[in-house]
């Protein structure tokens, strides 16, 4: 007994422990609360379905999913309230995976927002407003305390593509902003639902519509991503830039989260600073970056989402996930 807590503790200490890091866009978790700030489809108690049976297998459904990933910290997308966002953390105490620390951006009454559930407590959590615009959520900020280092996550759902791409840039500055004030130098994960592809530079050449900035991205330029698309170290990333994960992944058709008329996006994404790539404490683990590809998941070739069938009213079938898949990364410390 005494050889394997040695053992242990040696695997420990050389290698450290591993701290696992998730975003996750839900699709529209919607609770039974009428708050006037619903889509049509989720006015509850009506044509649509959208009623208790259908919101516990919602629930059921995504809890699954994030019980798979079980991951230490995880960011959400599209969560309408807190209510919503308790109804979630219940539903995965009783299936066995417990998040005693939660948070939701819900000063602004947009649709909705981004949330965090953690297995670590946060030493602070603030939302910052990209705009006093309902047209722009809030990122989500936690500061938590990892080994001996400090980690902040920012947590982002940036305009769909009904919009512009000035609009992304728009939260691409802000969140830009954001850094530069807490320090370039910090350990600083963004991750969520940008809405851009990890290469929206050159998707967008075919988005005529979208393109109303002369080709810049918010993702690539304003966030400097678009400087490393090899593996990234330390001293290679101008402070102030991002290192978009996705780059690490070297099979190029596993980097994708979405799936649009049969073409693979990578539409959620986790963005680091140079300081978790320059070895010393917390640390991105090299090749670790993946999105969830588990079968359940998927239906034929596409992601099997939450199935609304169309019409007039739309209706709630009560089966599926989400139209995203989850995007996973790890880090050691």
């Amino acid at each position: 007994m005494k050889f394997f807590l040695f053992l242990f503790l040696l695997i420990t200490t050389l290698f450290g422990e591993t701290l696992k890091i998730a975003t996750y866009n839900v699709e529209n978790l919607f609770d039974l609360q009428r708050s006037g700030h619903e889509y049509t489809e989720y006015i509850p108690n009506t044509k649509t379905n959208w009623n208790a049976r259908t919101y516990k297998i919602k629930l059921q459904n995504i809890a699954k999913v994030i019980k798979d990933i079980n991951a230490d910290i995880i960011a959400l997308q599209e969560i309408e309230s807190l209510q919503a966002l308790k109804d979630l953390r219940y539903t995965l105490k009783r299936m066995g995976l417990y998040y005693p620390y939660y948070k939701i951006a819900n000063l602004k009454n947009t649709t909705v927002k981004v949330a965090l559930l953690s297995k670590i407590p946060f030493i602070s959590t603030m939302e910052v407003s990209v705009t006093q615009s309902y047209k722009y959520r809030n990122i989500l900020e936690a500061k938590f305390k990892i080994g001996s280092q400090y980690l902040y996550i920012l947590v982002n759902h940036w305009k769909s593509k009904v919009g512009p791409e000035s609009m992304r840039i728009v939260s691409a500055k802000k969140l830009q902003k954001r850094v530069q004030e807490l320090g370039v130098d910090k350990n600083i994960i963004a991750l969520g639902d940008f809405n851009s592809d990890y290469e929206e530079y050159i998707r967008f050449k075919r988005k005529r519509k979208l393109n109303n900035t002369d080709g810049i991205t918010g993702i690539n330029h304003i966030l400097g991503t678009i400087n490393y698309k090899n593996n990234a170290t330390h001293t290679n990333i101008s402070k102030g830039d991002f290192y978009n994960l996705w780059y690490d992944k070297l099979d190029k058709e596993q980097r994708f989260s979405y799936i649009y008329r049969g073409k693979k996006e990578a539409m959620d994404s986790i963005l680091i600073t140079s300081a978790l790539l320059d070895n010393k404490g917390l640390e991105y683990k090299s090749r670790s970056i993946h999105s969830l590809q588990l079968p359940y998941l998927f239906r034929k070739k596409s992601i099997n989402r939450w199935y609304i069938k169309w019409g007039k009213p739309r209706r709630h079938y009560g089966r599926g996930y989400s139209d995203h898949l989850p995007v996973i990364a790890e880090f050691t410390y």
